[in-house]
């Protein structure tokens, strides 16, 4: 158990599905989830207390799909908040962030509920992605933002850049471009994503994170105090995380071995259509050619035996002198 406790790590890494609930889905380590929310929304608003809710919602009909959150959570105030850890690219992540929120919205009022009462709490969707939500390119818009890790989304007027609707936002973090270092750390968002990239690798709390916020998780994130069955599914979770990154990057490889085959055996069967092009039409060139060139000695010998001029003859057809004269 040493051994495996030692090839772990001393902490748990909060980017598995077992660390992230382990520090954030606890009645006990709640502060800990509301001092992060805090540090996004970056004085926006003021989140002072959370409750849980129940993270599994099923469909208002049988055919509806079931969702499952992460994390669901209702502050003091009536906000109510969905977190989500996405470890693998996902090509609608966007559309399920919509999908979820609108579930929730959806729920806020009762069925067969009478008057035109449509007022609705403030839905939030949280959003900690371990890739590049624009990988490829698929938004057609280029991000100019000093924090590219960070998208801050709410419904906007196009024209004025007004808000819109302040009741309903995406707050979403990309840790792969979150790349600063220690001596650039200038918020206490910039320490949270910091430490939620690097935790699994450190062996205590550096003095450049605060330690009045980030003190409890270093107390309670050391693997030698996990129980037995806590330690079990933390080594499951991570060889989970660990094989889905692995299959991920094999099948991305493979795709790109395939579309490089596939470039290749493109470009070839381009190459020899255009060659197969090209040659026909020299060929036809040619053969144009060889016709005009038979129809003129043919005329050219026609006005020999009429007896008009060499000279004559060769300016009409085209010919040299020489090639009249042979004929």
């Amino acid at each position: 158990m040493a051994r495996s406790k030692k090839h772990l790590g001393k902490y748990v890494d909060p980017r598995t599905d077992f660390g992230w609930k382990f520090y954030f889905g606890r009645e006990d380590n709640k502060v800990l989830l509301i001092e992060f929310l805090n540090s996004l929304f970056q004085g926006e608003k003021i989140i002072s207390d959370l409750k849980y809710k129940p993270v599994e919602h099923d469909g208002d009909y049988e055919e509806m799909r079931r969702v499952v959150f992460d994390l669901h959570c209702m502050s003091s105030d009536g906000e109510v908040f969905i977190i989500e850890m996405q470890q693998l690219f996902q090509e609608f992540f966007k559309d399920r962030a919509v999908y979820y929120t609108s579930r929730l919205i959806n729920k806020q009022l009762a069925r067969g509920k009478k008057g035109s009462d449509y007022y609705l709490p403030e839905v939030y969707f949280i959003g900690i992605l371990e890739f590049n939500m624009n990988a490829n390119g698929s938004s057609g818009v280029t991000r100019i933002t000093e924090h590219p890790y960070f998208y801050d989304v709410a419904l906007c007027d196009k024209l004025t850049k007004e808000i819109f609707y302040d009741k309903l936002g995406y707050k979403m973090i990309s840790l792969p471009l979150f790349n600063k270092q220690p001596e650039e750390l200038k918020t206490v968002m910039d320490q949270w994503l910091y430490l939620l990239k690097h935790l699994s690798t450190m062996d205590r709390l550096p003095t450049f994170l605060d330690k009045r916020i980030f003190g409890l998780i270093f107390e309670i994130g050391e693997i030698g105090k996990l129980t037995e069955e806590e330690l079990m599914s933390y080594e499951a979770s991570l060889k989970h995380k660990r094989d889905a990154e692995s299959a991920f990057n094999s099948a991305k490889k493979s795709g790109e071995a395939l579309g490089h085959a596939k470039g290749l055996a493109e470009g070839k069967a381009k190459g020899l259509a255009e060659g197969k092009a090209k040659g026909l039409a020299e060929g036809k060139a040619k053969g144009l050619a060889e016709g005009e060139r038979k129809k003129a000695l043919e005329t050219a010998k026609a006005f020999k035996e009429m007896g008009l001029p060499i000279a004559d003859i060769a300016k009409g057809t085209g010919l040299s002198v020489e090639e009249v004269e042979n004929l």
